[in-house]
């Protein structure tokens, strides 16, 4: 595998990291009150079909080869997700808006 193929396959990785990150967080929102089969069912499909994308997006990048730090930047990229959102979150004064929202 040439350098520039490498290249763009770590830059896939970090952000298909990002993209499951924001994935699972939806994931979490959908199953939240429902029963524990459901959660359990819903839970094992979505790491299934995450799973299989990512490698079959490998598959057509690269020819299927894996190495260890394609998975390092991927949980690279979930771990930047989650400090981005929440440093921009913290920036973010919501109990003023909500207290200004009171008012009226």
């Amino acid at each position: 595998m040439n350098a520039k193929t490498q290249i763009i396959v770590l830059l896939f990785s970090f952000l298909y990291g990002f993209i499951f990150y924001y994935l699972y967080k939806l994931n979490n929102k959908i199953i939240t009150n429902h029963n524990h089969l459901f959660q359990s069912f819903t839970t094992i499909m979505f790491m299934y079909n995450i799973v299989l994308i990512y490698l079959i997006s490998l598959y057509k990048l690269n020819h299927g080869m894996f190495h260890i730090y394609f998975s390092i930047m991927l949980f690279l990229g979930f771990i930047s997700a989650l400090k981005i959102k929440n440093l921009l979150l913290s920036n973010v004064k919501f109990t003023n808006f909500l207290a200004k929202l009171k008012k009226k």
